[in-house]
Parts: C-alpha cells; structure tokens; sequence
C-alpha cells in the first residue's frame, strides 16, 4: 500500500472496487492517510477515500471544518456504519473523482460509525450535519459507490 500522487478520475475501474479492510493502523497505513490529507487540502476538498487515490483498501480522511475554521483532520481506517437517522436532507455534493459533476443526493443527518484512528484506537462518533454527509460519501467509496449512483434528488427551495 503505497502513497499515491493523485487523485484517481472516473471511469477509472479502482473506483468500482468494494475495498478490503486494512486491520491495523501502522506506520504505513498511517503515512498513506497523510498524503491523502495533504492531496485533499491541495484539491481544495473536504474528504478522500482510499480508491480515490488508487488504493482499494477500507480508509478515509475528512475534515468538515477547515474551510471555514480551523483545520481538524480524521483518520478513518477500516469504519463501519452502525446506525443511520430517518430525517434526511438534500444537499449539492462535489467528488474529487468526478470534477465539476456536483448532484444533489438525500443522505440521513445524523449517523453512528465506528472506525480505528491512526493511534489504533476504535471508537465510535455520532456525526451530524455536513460531517455526517462527508463521512457517508466516504464510505460510499470504499464500497465502489459514486454519487452517480445516488438517485437524483430535487434540490432543497431556497
């Protein structure tokens, strides 16, 4: 598993792959999520998944906040989904793969994951808002999903 230098463009076919667990967080599980950090700050985006970056293996990085605040980067290694909330809300998101091919999908607002960290701790976090909504379009990546696969939503009414 070796850092990559891009960012990988659909129809690129590592995009489909579901994506096999890493199981421990070491140095060099650890060195790849922070290039992933650093190619997604120079994008500008605000999430990276493993095969986003030609590595089919179960990790992301996110950070909700930096633009607009301080940077407060995840780790993500291996994360599951344990619980989703029934009140969803549309929102445009954007993918790094897919430039300039924003859709508006409906994703629930609050969802329960749990994943290992860089330091090999497992915890689960309740995520809410548009850290909900990064970390579900993550997710979806590490199971081969894109967002051209979310059935088109109507935008929400200003």
């Amino acid at each position: 598993m070796a850092p990559a230098d891009e960012i990988v463009i659909y129809p690129n076919d590592v995009l489909r792959q579901v994506c096999a667990p890493i199981g421990n967080a070491d140095a060099e599980t650890v060195a790849l999520a922070e290039r992933m950090l650093e190619l997604m700050y120079a994008s500008p985006g605000r999430g990276l998944a493993g095969p986003q970056v030609g590595v089919p293996r179960r990790l992301f990085v996110m950070d909700a906040s930096w633009k607009v605040d301080a940077p407060s980067p995840e780790i993500c290694i291996d994360p599951e989904l344990v619980w989703s909330s029934p009140e969803t809300c549309v929102m445009q998101e954007g993918c790094l793969s897919l430039p300039d091919q924003p859709r508006s999908i409906s994703r629930p607002v609050q969802v329960r994951m749990v994943w290992t960290d860089a330091t090999g701790n497992r915890a689960e976090h309740l995520l809410e808002g548009v850290r909900a909504r990064i970390a579900q379009h993550e997710l979806d990546h590490l199971d081969g999903v894109l967002i051209l696969d979310h059935p088109a939503a109507a935008a929400p009414s200003e």
